[in-house]
């Protein structure tokens, strides 16, 4: 069959060069450049397209629409209310289908606003944790930073037991928002013991890597451990990341010591979902290695 425009209820459109999908009253109208239209109770070339539940056939087309780039990565994805009057639909089978690409890591947010799609997850290996600067840059990405608060205060009861100073002893309070390729990636919370501290008063934090600075101007940062866990967003935290309040967040929890064993940062990283995830590898106590676990982390699955 000739390929032409096709028309429904007036709508004129200009021919597709692949499968696209237009459901009204849950039934599936398609056009291609070989099928001009597929009305309802017309039997189209597609084998048992329209069985398939609403929600499903949403969801495999919005996915087809990110793999493609109609949906570009770091960019919102129409709203629920433009996809409900776009496909003619209630907000349940809209909320299902995002539900869906939610849960495989294609998009985030989209409780009350509109998601973002996130199409490609890079790997983030455990000795990066600390350095998201670098992370983001060996993977071509770019990375931002918006500093909320860098202020000297008194150490609390909780801080000082984490740096192993004094309750009330002076310390640097470092907040930042970082950004991945402009799209909102992390809360940072850093905690200098004052030695330290204090070198960072001459840095601008909103100008690139804390790490780098300190490094670079003789900082002695020689190990660090990790905790790993989820936390769910606060309200606050969730405005800043353009999430709900309530969503899922990886929490970094960093102990920084010098080459004498000494605390000198503790800082806590709260990742938005889809930025990475975490795979620990380890071995039977019964066949020792001479190098020990690996922590380390991979892309989510596109394809699962």
């Amino acid at each position: 069959m000739a390929a032409r425009p096709c028309r429904w209820q007036g709508r004129k459109s200009d021919v597709y060069t692949s499968w696209e999908m237009c459901i009204q009253v849950n039934v599936l109208f398609i056009w291609c450049s070989e099928c001009v239209v597929a009305r309802r109770g017309f039997t189209c070339m597609i084998k048992n397209v329209a069985a398939a539940p609403l929600h499903r056939r949403l969801a495999d087309e919005f996915r087809a629409r990110i793999e493609s780039g109609r949906w570009p990565e770091g960019e919102q994805a129409p709203s629920e209310a433009a996809l409900c009057e776009e496909f003619g639909t209630s907000r349940g089978p809209v909320r299902q289908a995002l539900a869906s690409l939610r849960a495989e890591g294609l998009i985030v947010g989209g409780r009350g606003r509109s998601p973002l799609v996130r199409r490609n997850v890079p790997s983030h290996a455990a000795s990066a944790l600390g350095s998201f600067t670098g992370w983001a840059r060996e993977h071509g990405r770019e990375p931002g930073q918006r500093t909320v608060l860098q202020a000297r205060v008194p150490a609390s009861a909780e801080i000082a037991e984490r740096l192993q100073v004094a309750e009330g002893e002076p310390v640097l309070e470092l907040h930042r928002l970082r950004t991945l390729d402009g799209a909102p990636a992390l809360l940072e919370t850093m905690y200098f013991v004052w030695s330290l501290g204090c070198r960072l008063m001459e840095f601008d934090p909103d100008s690139g890597s804390v790490n780098r600075f300190l490094l670079d101007h003789g900082a002695d940062l020689y190990a660090s451990t990790h905790q790993l866990d989820a936390v769910a967003a606060t309200a606050d935290e969730a405005d800043r990341l353009g999430l709900a309040e309530g969503a899922p967040l990886l929490r970094v929890r960093r102990t920084t010591t010098d080459a004498a064993g000494d605390v000198v940062e503790y800082a806590e990283d709260r990742y938005a979902p889809g930025l990475t995830t975490v795979i620990v590898e380890n071995r039977l106590f019964a066949a020792p290695s001479a190098n020990p676990p690996a922590l380390r982390s991979v892309p989510v699955r596109r394809d699962a």
